[in-house]
């Protein structure tokens, strides 16, 4: 990556209006996060869904290029969701969009960074002080 570009984009999302019944149905929430991580191009390492009593559930995608995680509140309509993923080859908006949809999310509010801007840098500049040191 390119100076400033940094290690990966962090998609943080607040899902408004959603699916009461999609948001509280645990095969839903899976079924949405491993197709929005196959959606960003990332690699599924592993995945767990919990449905909390009386309702809600939460769930997470570890990607090899980071991860993907969801927490609902089926009684508010509302789901927190938050999509990082590293490397050129990803797209977090695409997985947030298949979640979005799986959830019929009829608002969203969007917080969106870019992670480890110049931390190579950083790190190279470290790393060449470290051997003049040395």
């Amino acid at each position: 990556m390119k100076r400033g570009v940094g290690l990966g984009r962090h998609v943080v999302a607040e899902l408004y209006d959603c699916d009461p019944r999609a948001l509280d149905d645990v095969k839903v929430v899976e079924t949405a996060l491993i197709e929005a991580a196959r959606a960003t191009n990332s690699a599924i390492i592993n995945y767990y869904v919990h449905r909390f009593k009386p309702y809600g559930v939460s769930g997470y995608v570890l990607i090899a290029e980071s991860h993907i995680s969801i927490h609902t509140w089926p009684e508010y309509g509302y789901a927190a969701v938050d999509v990082f993923t590293c490397g050129e080859h990803t797209d977090p908006w695409r997985g947030l969009e298949v979640l979005r949809r799986f959830l019929r999310a009829r608002h969203i509010s969007i917080i969106a960074m870019v992670r480890g801007v110049g931390v190579k840098e950083v790190y190279s500049e470290c790393r060449e002080a470290a051997k003049e040191v040395t």
